[in-house]
Order: structure tokens, then sequence, then C-alpha cells
């Protein structure tokens, strides 16, 4: 059933993370991209959208978008026609077209590296741009979604509620070059055993050093 919580949190955190790389060697992003560019696009589509259901969309969008002016040259109307399963497909069109304007004109045709000028693309938070960045370009980055939210309060490796103060807090217990793995880890634990509803502790190689399974399990 695991070891025993550790008195500290970045001790806890390091346990946790190791004994998930052990039961989740080969976390990944699960979105399928073969540039910045193109995991940029899969991952503001990937709001309100199943991952499966993004690389559907994606074989087509990316099939004939193959570089950054093939976009500039859709109209909104057909990027929604290519998108629209995804849902909130005319927010998503928009946002991705302007963005790749912004790109061509303010970053050379490039897709930037910082998180300061990522967010400034149309339809990229903090989330989007930690995934292009830890994902992308292998810089350190830690996307918080539900999965990340629900795991680092159930474990107890934070009380935070909002991403971007879990964000800070999670980046303060992890090497920065372990931000993205930790990340996916935990995106991987989430899916697989530690689910919203009905977490799998029986199955989960942290449940005694986990808060939750502590507070459930009998005396």
């Amino acid at each position: 059933m695991g070891i025993s919580k550790p008195d500290d949190l970045q001790s806890l955190a390091s346990l946790v993370f190791k004994q998930l790389k052990k039961r989740y060697p080969d976390a990944h992003c699960e979105l399928d991209f073969s540039s910045p560019m193109e995991l940029l696009f899969a991952t503001i589509l990937s709001a309100q959208c199943t991952d499966v259901r993004v690389n559907l969309v994606t074989k087509v969008l990316f099939a004939r978008c193959k570089k950054l002016n093939d976009y500039l040259k859709l109209t909104q109307k057909q990027l929604e026609e290519i998108i629209h399963s995804t849902g909130f497909y005319r927010n998503k069109a928009e946002n991705i077209l302007k963005a790749a304007r912004m790109i061509k004109e303010q970053f050379d045709g490039e897709v930037p590296k910082s998180m300061e000028e990522l967010v400034l693309l149309p339809g990229v938070g903090r989330k989007t741009a930690n995934v292009v960045l830890g994902n992308g370009f292998n810089l350190p980055g830690l996307p918080v979604d539900t999965h990340v939210i629900r795991l680092s309060n159930r474990i107890g490796l934070t009380t935070q509620q909002d991403p971007v103060k879990i964000e800070s807090e999670l980046c303060a217990l992890i090497p920065p070059k372990e931000w993205a793995r930790f990340s996916l880890t935990l995106i991987f634990h989430g899916r697989q055993i530690c689910k919203a509803r009905k977490p799998e502790c029986a199955k989960c190689p942290v449940a005694r050093s986990c808060n939750y399974y502590n507070l459930q399990a009998p005396l």
C-alpha cells in the first residue's frame, strides 16, 4: 500500500513523484503534435474536450495546415467546420486565427518560448502556456488541470484551489526540470486510479502517504 507520509511537503512531493514515475514510466502528453505550433493549437482545442477527440480533429487540421501561413489562409468559417466537434468552436477558431496572426506579426513566425509572451496570445492562459513550454520546448512548465488540482489537494501537497497558487506551491516542491513530468504523472494517476468520483485507493502506490486515504482508512 506504499510508504507512510513524510513530515515535510518537499519530502512528500519527492516520495509521491518517485512512486508515480515507477507506476507511469511512459507518462506523456496525449495530444498528437510534431511542433510547438501544433501543440499550441491542439491545447487550445482541448479546452472542455477529450484528447481523443482533439487528436481526431487535428489529424485533419494539421494535414491541411502544415505551416503558419496555411492557418492565415483559412476563413473563420472554414476553421470552424474543421474543429466543430471539439465544442466552443467559434471561440476556438477565432483564438487560433488571432494567435496565428500575432505569432507572424509580433514573434517573427515562431511560437514564443516564455510564459510572459505565450499568455499574450489569444486563448492562451497559464495552463496552455505551461503545456507548450514543458512538452513543446522541454522547458520548465507545470500545467495545472483538474487532475493536478484534485490530486495535489487529496495527497496534501496544497490546500489551494486556485490553479495559479497551486502551480506556485508545487513548483516550489519539485526541481524545475521535472515540472512537466510531475504534472503528467499526476494526470495519468488521476485518469487511471485517483478518479474524481471514486478513487481506487486499494490500487494506489502512494495511498499511505495521502491525506485523503488516511482520513478514510479505519483506525
